[in-house]
């Protein structure tokens, strides 16, 4: 029988790959930090429910929204004091949703991270109140002069993180997802429902380093494009990790997606349809990036490193 070899990969493909780790870990420590500070211990009979924000918050994660903010607003020179903000307040919003998402009457799901999943670990109504707290605290973060001098960038922030979070965005997409359990969806269906639950968020979280660098219209227009594809990609991926990761590499429950009767991209396109589309997305990805030159590579292999994850 022969043998499948596997090339090692080329040496600046290796080089770069392990820049981006490097620069996805030092901005992931932090957001780390920046969260750890915002949201201290608290005691009297509310301390549990901040233990509770705290828990689904800090330790652990791949901080992709959080890493898009500060890497993005590094490319228009802002300070790192207020991008780490920016950063973990959208890691805010985005815990909070996982902690919804994983609840008895959403998801159902008992890990996350590989952890007991917040409703879990404390309660159910403490896990309810603990994200209803992330959320708004979210906003808090960005609507403070700390977050940048500008009133009228902070009102951006606000303003765009809303409509990618309500019910035009990643709440809307969740409804979609609960409304078509069971049901066929088409691939025009599936594409807008993870446009909205998943895709928005991270495109705000690009975008949101362009509003705090105050970019001109043109520059963020493109960020924005470069973090809706990004977020497709993510998706798509998602769903083929879901059909072919254990639950140990995911952190969380596997197949839940089939065993739910939920139409994904796996579902319609199979594995290998599935991947060959989240890498065509992420090339149009790439595209968007061109006017900033070496500036966004870590930018650039975010896509890749998308596309080939294993959890």
């Amino acid at each position: 029988m022969s043998q499948t070899t596997v090339s090692a990969p080329a040496p600046d493909s290796a080089l770069r790959t392990r820049l981006l780790r490097e620069s996805m870990s030092s901005r992931a420590k932090a957001v780390e930090a920046t969260i750890d500070q915002l949201l201290p211990p608290a005691a009297g009979a509310e301390g549990r429910v901040v233990e509770a924000m705290r828990y689904a918050t800090l330790g652990g994660g791949k901080r992709l929204r959080g890493y898009l903010a500060a890497e993005v607003a590094s490319l228009f020179g802002v300070d790192p004091a207020r991008f780490n903000r920016v950063a973990a307040s959208v890691e805010m919003l985005h815990a909070y949703s996982l902690v919804h998402d994983d609840l008895p009457a959403m998801d159902d799901d008992d890990l996350r991270r590989g952890q007991p999943s917040t409703h879990r670990k404390f309660d159910e109504a403490t896990a309810i109140l603990a994200g209803d707290a992330l959320q708004t605290m979210a906003f808090e973060i960005l609507s403070d002069a700390a977050t940048h001098s500008d009133a009228a960038i902070r009102i951006g922030l606000v303003s765009a993180l809303a409509a990618a979070s309500g019910a035009a965005g990643m709440v809307g997409g969740q409804m979609i997802d609960m409304a078509g359990e069971g049901r066929a969806l088409s691939l025009p269906e599936v594409e807008r429902l993870h446009a909205l639950k998943t895709g928005c968020l991270i495109r705000y979280a690009a975008e949101s380093g362009a509003i705090l660098g105050d970019a001109d219209l043109s520059l963020r227009t493109r960020i924005a494009a470069y973090g809706h594809d990004l977020g497709a990609a993510f998706q798509i991926a998602d769903d083929v990790l879901d059909a072919t990761a254990s639950a140990e590499e995911l952190g969380k429950t596997a197949g839940k997606d089939e065993a739910a009767g939920k139409s994904t991209y796996v579902a319609l396109l199979g594995v290998e349809g599935a991947a060959r589309e989240a890498r065509r997305v992420a090339e149009r990805a790439q595209a968007y990036l061109d006017c900033f030159g070496a500036e966004a590579d870590r930018l650039r292999d975010l896509i890749q490193y998308v596309v080939d994850r294993r959890s």
